[in-house]
């Protein structure tokens, strides 16, 4: 299978900045079954654009643009090769949990147990483990299926209610959050059994065959854990799915503060909007790499609003760039 995915982000300032510095990471890996045939990502102000390779193997892109300007569009467009993973088991052999501690006493994934920002212990948390019981018993991966699946069933999608920095906290009371909420959480529930687990991101393509939750407009989340003889296993705790030929790495880390598609500051004493759009089309054959993707109606609204004149500038002032929370 062959995807085809254009990711479209605009900050669009309420007056001119003098400056803004950004990292980007929205280029697919090539690993395991996946493999990236293309990549581009056009920026506008024009400027040079440098990458390079984090530990993980996740490729980042950043960016500096000097000068006044009113908006910055960042357009990546990527063509990745999928091939079919073998079908994952519905439980493991009764030493499961042995060959598992052996694996971790041997490796090194130190950064896949310990908390992390968006992915620690809290009384919540706590309180959610004993109600989908998240403790040592059956093996790893029927344990895995089933939070997986329990999670699905006791939290309710709902895009905005959450931002893009909130703790777990704020997911686990009210019970609802986005795909980002929902990944943090197994990862939490996960690493306090002892099993290496880390947060995905990516994008997720969408059929009318498939009733996913998470939106087809925006990029996903999941999680992947350490199981023996099988490596890193993904679950979709947001749409109950073990990950499969229909989700798409971008980049590997503890938690979402390791990976964000835009991180970066600007400088100026304005306010932004920050508007995104993603695309994410199939083909059983390669498309020509020259070959435009169609643009949807709603990119072209934004396209509009973007070049609308900004206003006069203000007092220059060094501000964070807001980031794209994933849905």
């Amino acid at each position: 299978m062959f995807y085809s995915i254009r990711h479209l982000t605009k900050f669009v300032y309420s007056s001119d900045v003098s400056e803004s510095v950004m990292e980007v990471r929205m280029h697919p890996r090539s690993d395991s079954n996946q493999r990236c045939l293309s990549f581009s990502l056009s920026v506008s102000p024009r400027c040079r654009v440098f990458s390079y390779r984090d530990h993980l193997s996740n490729n980042i892109h950043h960016f500096d643009i000097p000068g006044q300007h009113g908006q910055l569009v960042a357009v990546a467009e990527s063509l990745v090769e999928y091939q079919p993973l073998a079908d994952i088991p519905s439980f493991l052999a009764p030493d499961a949990w042995a060959e598992l501690d052996a694996m971790v006493a041997e490796g090194d994934y130190w950064e896949m147990l310990l908390p992390s920002e968006f992915a620690r212990p809290a009384p919540l948390l706590e309180r959610l483990a004993k109600e989908v019981g998240a403790c040592r018993r059956d093996d790893p991966m029927m344990l895995l299926r089933e939070l997986n699946d329990r999670l699905y069933d006791t939290f309710s999608y709902s895009p905005r209610t959450t931002r893009v920095d909130s703790p777990i906290d704020e997911a686990l009371a009210s019970r609802q959050g986005v795909c980002q909420d929902f990944a943090h959480i197994m990862i939490a529930l996960v690493r306090q059994m002892g099993i290496p687990c880390r947060y995905v991101s990516g994008y997720l393509y969408h059929d009318k065959h498939n009733r996913d939750r998470s939106l087809s407009d925006a990029t996903h989340a999941w999680v992947e854990a350490l199981l023996p003889h099988l490596g890193w296993v993904g679950f979709d705790p947001t749409n109950a799915l073990v990950a499969g030929d229909r989700h798409i790495r971008t980049a590997l880390g503890r938690d979402y503060a390791d990976v964000p598609p835009t991180k970066g500051v600007f400088r100026g004493r304005t306010s932004s909007d920050l508007f995104v759009a993603v695309q994410v089309t199939a083909s059983a054959r390669p498309p020509a790499l020259d070959q435009e993707m169609p643009i949807p109606e709603d990119w072209s609204m934004l396209v509009e609003k973007a070049q609308a004149p900004p206003p006069p500038p203000a007092e220059p002032l060094l501000q964070l760039q807001q980031a794209q929370q994933q849905q």
